[in-house]
């Protein structure tokens, strides 16, 4: 799955952009003035130092692309829970396949896991997720998109940043422009890298002189790794566990910013699913509140938010990764869930805002600022506080 254009600007906040005098003035979502626009950006770019040759083939022929702007206006609201959304992707298929990617390249992966400490069933997981393992990984010409959401008013700095970094990949010699195709928002490759994760994390590990994410395999694994690693993730060290819980806990503490020690857990009541409980620090996630799964979130989940922060494609990416370790299937949890439309959350949303809660944006997604709004809501009002929006938070709301 490819992160949404939200995630991805949240993954690029505090990004150096190029500057282009006038843009805002002269952005346009129809295209109007494109030509000359672009014109103007290849000069800043060359005036910025890069080789004018690399700048005059990437832009050659680019045209304003109205499919990418109705792509961009047409985003759905993703509204899926995790069991429904890890139930559809986390399918028969891909596991098979993934199992079999990991047995096929087992000393690739051995070389990655030793220089970036991170296990194949984690990378093979974000692959089959990213791109089906490479069979899916987009037709867009990723300049001409990049140029055109430059172009457009939404967040031209944040596509001109990464226009400018898609040129820079040409010019280190990585891929040519016409190599250069991906999904509609400018994501490369097999694990859908933004321009600007692969100059920053993009390794050569096939020793053939160049980082490609499109068709190297090994490129695309240990890339994969290096980034993971770069957000912080453990070697040797769990992610994500699935527990049954009791009746009776303290809701208020089962929130993924709220750590303790694995025996802590324990001795509220947590017992594992399936096997032992790893020790270590960690957060008693509910993904469905209090009456879904239940799961102990450890320090390498906090890698995967760093991947994508959309907690149910963050959930579903670790939770195929267990199932890739050996894990079983995800239990049901602890009675029915109820699970409200993106209108009701966008009107929770709007609703705590007006009494004061930072619910973020009022787009009907459930994401973990909406969460821990909810679950101040929740304890403001006496209510079970699992951060979970059901019709009880609805009608006190209301």
């Amino acid at each position: 799955m490819r992160s949404s254009v939200s995630i991805l600007a949240a993954l690029l906040a505090g990004l150096p952009a190029f500057a282009t005098p006038g843009l805002a003035a002269s952005c346009s979502a129809k295209g109007d003035g494109f030509g000359a626009w672009l014109a103007g950006y290849a000069k800043t770019l060359t005036d910025a130092g890069l080789p004018a040759d690399a700048v005059r083939s990437s832009l050659s022929g680019v045209a304003f692309d109205p499919a990418v702007i109705r792509k961009d206006r047409g985003q759905g609201v993703f509204s899926q829970t995790f069991t429904e959304f890890a139930g559809r992707m986390v399918n028969k298929n891909r596991l098979t396949v993934g199992a079999q990617k990991i047995k096929a390249n087992a000393s690739l992966f051995a070389r990655i896991e030793a220089q970036y400490g991170v296990p194949a069933e984690v990378i093979v997981a974000v692959w089959g997720l990213e791109s089906d393992f490479g069979a899916n990984t987009g037709d867009f010409p990723t300049i001409q998109s990049l140029a055109t959401l430059a172009y457009d008013c939404r967040r031209p700095a944040m596509f001109q940043t990464e226009l400018g970094d898609a040129i820079r990949i040409v010019a280190r010699g990585d891929l040519a422009p016409s190599e250069m195709k991906g999904a509609w928002a400018g994501e490369l490759g097999q694990t859908q890298f933004l321009p600007s994760n692969y100059l920053r994390y993009a390794v050569d590990f096939d020793g053939d002189g160049r980082r490609n994410l499109i068709k190297s395999a090994p490129d695309v694994l240990a890339s994969t790794a290096n980034y993971l690693q770069s957000l912080g993730w453990a070697p040797g060290q769990p992610w994500l566990v699935e527990v049954d819980i009791p009746a009776n806990l303290p809701w208020d503490q089962a929130d993924l910013p709220i750590k303790k020690p694995a025996g802590d857990w324990q001795a509220m009541g947590v017992r594992p699913a399936h096997g032992t409980i790893p020790n270590g620090l960690a957060a008693l996630y509910l993904p469905m509140g209090r009456f879904g799964p239940a799961f102990l979130a450890y320090h390498n989940f906090d890698v995967y938010l760093g991947w994508n922060e959309s907690l149910v494609y963050s959930t579903t990416a670790a939770y195929f990764a267990t199932r890739l370790s050996g894990a079983p299937p995800v239990g049901a949890g602890n009675g029915k869930v109820e699970a409200l439309g993106a209108s009701d959350i966008a009107f929770i949303q709007g609703a705590l805002a007006a009494r004061g809660f930072d619910a973020g944006p009022k787009d009907g997604k459930l994401g973990q600022r909406t969460r821990e709004a909810v679950r101040g809501f929740q304890l403001q009002a006496g209510l079970p506080a699992d951060g979970w929006p059901d019709s009880a938070v609805l009608r006190a709301l209301r």
